[in-house]
């Protein structure tokens, strides 16, 4: 069979095994439960009516199903993009609010075009862990309020939800432990008539379908000046949080994802939801792991029905939906939330074998983001200083010896280590411009020139010898540095 007929008659693996469309249509539904309450909180947040962030989860699932470069994750409206558009709902309305989704997603196909995903490489270990524990305390932190002033039977009702997530799966896992806890606990509150919030307490389902429509705000340069800065700041903070979770995914199914897709797929899902009057979103980490993690599931269509769901279930099923006690998902995304936490990078053992600086970087990362409540601050600030710790660490591997001939008529200088901007600015003063007799030989045979700091520093040395009426050679460079220092040498002094 040629590899063209082969790839024509390749399904997809939840059609051609039954086991895995099971899964995957139950964790569909799953999510599809657990993006309601998210969704309509995450509506209250950026000051919309409820409908408008269960329009944003329906549209940003279904789209990133098709469009998306990481099978499985969960795309949907999102407490960082809320944060980021209510000043400017409240600001200005609800139509500028639309139109800087539309203007995000553009830019995010942008982005993602000129290759955005490639700086996921410069994301440290020690980031990427404390971006998951904080995650976790984040998804944790958000039941908090769900367990406050509420009426006593709601702990036992979570109670009792965290032990069926616990003990069921042991008689079976055909179904999702999250499905039947929601289903159990849901049947205990209406039948007792035990009254709990609800998510109908939370706001209204919608009762149609999106219509889409172009958002209503004078089509002029100061409405694109006005909504820029916020499109921009959601383009990025989206991204950077898919991207992160895209990751994860990667990292838990021993699967690669294509970053540049998911990166140009989020602009896509961003532009529909838009133009359908939905207030944008990006991955969310906790859904995705229900889905992933806890439901198992591994493809597309868990994303495709995860949205599709949500919709059937506000339309169709909106006063059953409304009457699930809020306690069934508080037990829910708790559960996400220990299953998610790393406990192996907090446990004596690894925090004693571990670099001090690898430890500052994953609780500086927690700190910023668990303060902030922007996981896309904790990154950037952790990745800086990662980055400023790997710097100082590396900046004193640039060792210098000197060796004098024995006539005394020279002297080698053998510089090894990397030479970059933190460790030759101490380069200069490694030598004796005094005393050295007049022919100095800087031997760089066991060193790499990175920048025009590390030229700049050796055309300072030449100078200083040169003021004093010796003569110096460089040697030993290899190509690259040699490319760089013919390159700049000489031209990086003051009045150039």
């Amino acid at each position: 069979m040629s590899p063209v007929a082969r790839l024509r008659g390749r399904k997809p693996d939840w059609l051609s095994d039954p086991k895995v469309w099971r899964t995957e249509i139950l964790a569909g539904l799953v999510v599809g439960l657990a993006l309601i309450p998210e969704a309509i909180s995450f509506s209250i947040i950026a000051g919309v009516d409820p409908a408008i962030g269960l329009f944003a989860s329906f549209t940003m699932a279904v789209v990133i199903s098709i469009v998306g470069g990481r099978r499985a994750m969960i795309s949907a409206a999102t407490g960082a993009v809320a944060l980021v558009i209510a000043p400017l709902n409240r600001e200005h309305g609800f139509g500028y609010l639309v139109a800087a989704v539309i203007l995000a997603g553009v830019f995010q196909v942008i982005l993602g075009a000129l290759g955005v995903a490639k700086l996921m490489r410069f994301i440290p270990r020690s980031v990427m862990v404390g971006f998951v524990n904080s995650l976790a305390i984040l998804i944790f932190m958000a039941q908090v309020p769900e367990m406050r002033n509420v009426p006593w039977a709601v702990y036992p009702l979570i109670i009792g939800g965290l032990a069926l997530m616990v003990f069921f799966p042991k008689i079976t896992t055909v179904i999702p432990a999250p499905l039947v806890t929601i289903i159990i606990l849901t049947v205990i509150t209406v039948g007792a008539a035990i009254a709990v919030p609800t998510v109908g307490d939370k706001g209204a389902l919608p009762s149609s379908l999106p219509v889409p429509g172009l958002p209503d705000v004078p089509f002029t340069l100061d409405t694109l000046t006005t909504i820029a800065p916020y499109a921009f700041a959601m383009a990025l903070v989206g991204l950077m949080e898919s991207l992160m979770t895209a990751k994860l995914v990667d990292d838990i199914t021993d699967t690669h994802s294509n970053k540049t897709r998911e990166s140009v797929g989020q602009g896509i899902a961003n532009i529909v939801t838009g133009f359908f009057g939905g207030m944008g979103g990006c991955a969310m980490i906790g859904q995705t792991m229900i889905n992933v993690k806890v439901s198992g599931a591994r493809t597309r269509l868990s994303t495709f029905l995860a949205g599709a769901f949500l919709m059937v279930l506000c339309i169709v099923f909106g006063s059953v939906v409304s009457d699930i006690p809020m306690a069934a998902l508080v037990a829910v995304m708790v559960m996400v939330s220990f299953a998610t936490f790393d406990w192996h990078s907090i446990a004596p053992k690894t925090l004693k074998r571990m670099p001090a600086g690898e430890i500052a970087v994953m609780v500086i990362t927690v700190a910023c983001v668990v303060a902030t409540h922007n996981l896309a601050i904790g990154v950037v600030v952790g990745s800086l200083t990662a980055m400023v710790i790997f710097a100082k660490r590396v900046a004193h591997l640039a060792e210098v010896t000197a060796v004098i001939d024995p006539d005394g008529t020279a002297v080698v200088y053998r510089v090894t280590g990397e030479l970059f901007f933190a460790s030759s600015n101490d380069l200069v003063g490694r030598f004796d411009y005094a005393g050295d007799p007049d022919k100095v030989i800087i031997d760089l045979s066991a060193a790499h020139v990175w920048d025009a700091s590390s030229v700049a520093a050796l055309d300072a040395i030449e100078t200083k010898y040169a003021q004093r009426g010796k003569t110096v050679e460089i040697t030993g460079l290899d190509d690259p540095s040699a490319h760089l220092h013919d390159k700049l040498s000489g031209e990086l002094a003051a009045g150039h």
